[in-house]
């Protein structure tokens, strides 16, 4: 059978690629897969390509983001990622990995289809003996070299309390709530993989009635160019095609009418005859309002009608950091105490959290910075989250001398709510700088326990330090100098560490 030779550019409608990819991992993937006589398409290797990129470092460049496809039916989601994971299993042993459904239907469904991959007499001898488990509840695939696919529903709890997991897939994306990705996603934080943990979403557009919140957000930032860590790739159809226009179905199905003959669609639209489903699963199209309304925890306007760059100050001040979870950039803020008493915020330092040689032959990073911002203008503090990874930076700080109070979770709420709280009544201004500006429009809450506290969510795709750290400073301001204890609230959110 011939395969299509369009490219990924080609029958994509929207493809979100992250920068700084240098190599791929899919030429030593795809090379195990032609020794199973697996081929791909075109458009299949540049996915691959992609979803596998590494930065210079060697890390997936869509590590933090995660790899996010909307395809329709039958365009083979299945083949091209399963595929993808079993030769990641040959080629990386000891991968574990991690194929969950909301419904159980559908992850049987998928593991009956890479069981019949797997047991091809290209692929049975890399299986362990035994190494097929069919048991509900524990479905799963072994290979001789140590790696693993398992396989569980989320509606059955699957995925929960595993740690250490590689690469972690959801099917049925537009099915997702935020808790469930909250409950799941920290299983990669401890990834033995050499190139990183991977989390791959995989939906199609949600129905009015899924929980696809969170598939949504990820959709709506990725178009919107706000994502740095992700990788998007969004196969639909023009919203004003004719349902039923039979020279039109390539536009949406790139395995058409090579791998997915007419027969098959036809038969999908039989079994599919509302159109707004048809237009949904078959066809890939996302509703107009899904793709134009985002929500903000703090609304832009309101935070840029607070823009003073000529403020009342007294000389009272703290600091606050914070460092990207990849531990590449970091953000300096500074909090000042305004002659009416409210606190006005501002960036010091925004960039790389390396030491960076200086043309004296010195080495300068952000801890130098800070240090000397403490013995030059005196600060309250320096405020540093727990869960940062700039709390890398404390034991340096205090061997300098510098007072630093160290957040735990319900403080970092109290801090996130202060900000929140006192904005709509002024108490609140800013420099208008634009790197805050956009660094609020990309970010989301994280709830902190049961009683509706919430923080920054750090875990997103796009950076967020300077929000974090100038509410960490502001938090500085009026806190007691007195660095607190940890509380159960934040024990429990150790797992959230990248």
């Amino acid at each position: 059978m011939t395969g299509s030779t369009r490219r990924l550019s080609e029958v994509a409608r929207h493809l979100v690629i992250p920068a700084g990819i240098v190599t791929s991992v899919f030429p030593r993937v795809y090379r195990r897969l032609q020794e199973i006589e697996v081929a791909f398409d075109e458009w299949q290797q540049g996915f691959g390509r992609i979803a596998l990129g590494c930065r210079e470092s060697g890390k997936y460049a869509a590590s933090i983001g995660g790899v996010v496809a909307s395809w329709p039916r039958q365009v083979g989601k299945t083949y091209t990622v399963g595929n993808l994971l079993i030769g990641l299993c040959l080629e990386f042993p000891g991968l574990r990995v991690i194929w969950t459904s909301h419904h159980g239907r559908t992850t049987t469904n998928t593991f009956r289809s890479m069981q019949g991959m797997v047991r091809s007499k290209k692929v049975l001898p890399h299986i362990a003996p035994n190494g097929i488990r069919t048991a509900n509840g524990e479905q799963e695939i072994r290979f001789v070299n140590g790696s693993i696919i398992m396989f569980g529903a989320r509606e059955q709890g699957f995925g929960r309390g595993m740690d250490a997991i590689d690469i972690e897939v959801f099917d049925e994306a537009q099915i997702l709530g935020l808790k469930a990705l909250e409950d799941m996603v920290p299983a990669t934080n401890a990834a033995k993989h050499e190139h990183g943990g991977l989390v791959i979403f995989l939906g199609t557009p949600p129905r009015p009635t899924d929980d696809g919140e969170a598939f949504t957000k990820k959709r709506k930032k990725a178009i919107d160019g706000r994502t740095l860590h992700q990788v998007y790739v969004e196969i639909s159809a023009d919203p004003d095609t004719d349902p039923d226009d039979e020279s039109k179905f390539h536009t949406f199905n790139p395995s058409y009418p090579h791998r997915t003959p007419l027969e098959s669609m036809l038969r999908m639209r039989e079994n599919i005859p509302d159109d707004d489903s048809w237009r949904r699963e078959a066809m890939g199209i996302w509703p107009a309002d899904d793709a134009e309304t985002v929500e903000y925890v703090i609304e832009p306007d309101d935070w840029s009608t607070r823009a003073d760059p000529e403020p009342s100050l007294r000389d009272d001040s703290a600091i606050g950091m914070d460092v990207s979870p990849d531990g590449l950039t970091c953000t300096i803020g500074a909090a000042t105490f305004r002659e009416d008493g409210g606190s006005h915020l501002e960036l010091i330092f925004h960039g790389s959290s390396a030491r960076v040689r200086q043309s004296d032959g010195s080495l300068r990073g952000p801890a130098d910075m800070a240090i000397a911002i403490w013995a030059s203008q005196k600060p309250r503090a320096v405020v540093i989250d727990r869960q940062s990874p700039a709390f890398a930076f404390v034991p340096e700080l205090e061997a300098a001398g510098v007072k630093v109070i160290v957040t735990n979770a319900s403080q970092m709420g109290q801090a996130c709510s202060a900000i929140d709280n006192e904005l709509p009544d002024g108490l609140i201004s800013h420099t208008g700088d634009k790197r805050m500006l956009d660094a609020l429009k990309s970010a989301s809450k994280r709830l902190i326990g049961t009683g509706g506290a919430w923080a920054w969510d750090r875990r997103g795709e796009f950076v967020i330090t300077p929000m974090v750290a100038v509410t960490l400073a502001r938090f500085g301001l009026w806190a007691e100098v007195e660095e607190p204890e940890p509380d159960s609230v934040y024990e429990t959110e150790e797992l959230f560490v990248v």
